[in-house]
């Protein structure tokens, strides 16, 4: 039997250590070095960069970071991966830095926006964590900036190169499981456990807050808005729908060929800790509508029991039977006799390291077409996450018109753009 490249590449991927497995890749195009200039380097930052740094063409050659403590972690860190980066505190001069080819964008999400578009005006290749923007309009100033300045940019959905999701979808497309009516993502996370009330305090040493704050609200300094937890705050994120909203439902989206839906309501609040800090809500039910089926999303903090015993997935559910995929395998439960079962068919690859080794060989080849997560890609997902989100903070059903990229409830509108402040502005593309 005949084996190609990419489904070497994908059964390689969990049998070789990394640093062999680089070996593998990067045979298209240039043999110059790819120099990445990281942009928040704590969290997925950081696991991004490591990724990157596993491919043979690839070197970190600036690092910028608004706190210094995390600044010296990851210096220590990259020498003794044999990285010598230079270390900038305001990310526009690493953006004008001539050794810095690519960047990687990890900061928190309400950055993101400002940060990429002056990234491709500096004649950057970009890669950005998802979601891509905070809002519907900073998606679309997104895209306009990519198809102005013409660069390359990956978004940070690495489960698009993930093996096992790909061939799910391919079954989903086959036809076997009938006519789908329902389509089910949903995140329970049994470890994501209330954020505790703390009184404000002092700025820790190091940290440039106001850099950090950007263009958000600026408020008192508070350790729940800092560093992760900022993701539980609509100043500067969309909790859980756009945390695993993105990754879960953009899957959704693709098994079933569709892209906007008709209209969208959703239904929760703080049901397990009404009074911890955060805004977003830890229980959330939001219905798709499209024609002739609906896309649902749920998540719940605190519970690990989620649809058919996951703590995350997408299902499938068609009249001859059920697919149900996760970031562990695929399997599908038959309706009755209609079909045959699917035992479950486990993940065969590390998703995150295929993800950044796609970005950088579409880099060598100059060939966006390469790119498994293109801006188009989060940015329709992202916005597509948003909408569930205008949804629960209007409370009322929404419509949406794919057209005018607007609803048609005012005041869902009002909600179509993240507040901009300290003398921020959205980027004019």
């Amino acid at each position: 039997m005949s084996i190609n490249r990419r489904d070497f590449l994908y059964k390689s991927a969990m049998l070789i250590p990394a640093l062999q497995l680089s070996q593998l890749y990067a045979k298209t195009g240039s043999n110059s070095k790819i120099r990445i200039g990281a942009i928040g380097i704590k969290g997925m930052g950081w696991s991004n960069i490591n990724s990157m740094l596993k491919h043979p063409d690839v070197i970190c050659t600036a690092i910028c970071d608004i706190d210094e403590a995390v600044i010296t972690e990851r210096l220590k860190q990259l020498k003794e991966l044999g990285q010598h980066p230079t270390v900038y505190k305001n990310y526009q001069e690493l953006l004008q830095d001539n050794q810095v080819d690519a960047v990687m964008i990890g900061t928190p999400d309400h950055w993101h926006c400002l940060m990429m578009v002056d990234a491709v005006k500096a004649g950057k290749h970009v890669y950005v964590e998802k979601p891509i923007g905070n809002s519907i309009v900073e998606c679309n100033t997104m895209l306009a900036a990519k198809n102005k300045y013409q660069k390359l940019v990956q978004v940070g959905q690495w489960q698009r190169s993930q093996k096992h999701f790909k061939d799910a979808i391919d079954f989903v497309h086959s036809g076997k499981l009938g006519k789908i009516r329902l389509v089910k993502s949903w995140a329970y996370l049994g470890w994501k456990q209330r954020v505790p009330v703390v009184a404000d305090s002092a700025i820790p040493a190091g940290v440039d807050y106001k850099a950090w704050t950007g263009p958000a609200k600026l408020t008192a300094f508070n350790a729940n808005r800092f560093h992760y937890n900022f993701r539980w705050y609509w100043d500067y994120a969309g909790g859980l729908m756009t945390d695993w909203g993105v990754h879960l439902l953009d899957y959704a989206l693709l098994g079933m060929k569709t892209s906007d839906p008709k209209s969208i309501m959703a239904a929760g609040g703080k049901f397990a800790y009404p009074d911890d800090a955060g805004d977003t809500p830890d229980t959330l039910t939001t219905v798709y509508e499209f024609d002739g089926f609906n896309i649902q999303w749920e998540h719940a903090t605190s519970i690990s029991g989620g649809p058919y015993q996951r703590e995350h997935g997408i299902a499938f559910i068609g009249n001859n039977g059920t697919l149900v995929l996760d970031r562990n395998g695929w399997e599908v439960i038959p309706e009755g006799t209609k079909m045959e079962k699917v035992p479950l068919q486990k993940r065969v690859d590390n998703g995150l390291d295929l993800h950044t080794v796609n970005f950088i060989e579409a880099i060598k080849a100059n060939n966006p077409a390469m790119l498994n997560a293109p801006l188009e890609v989060g940015a329709h997902i992202a916005k597509f996450s948003q909408m569930g989100n205008i949804a629960y903070r209007t409370g009322k059903k929404i419509y949406w018109k794919k057209d005018t990229q607007s609803f048609v409830e005012s005041e869902a509108n009002k909600l179509l753009a993240a507040s901009y402040n300290n003398g921020y502005k959205i980027p004019k593309v």
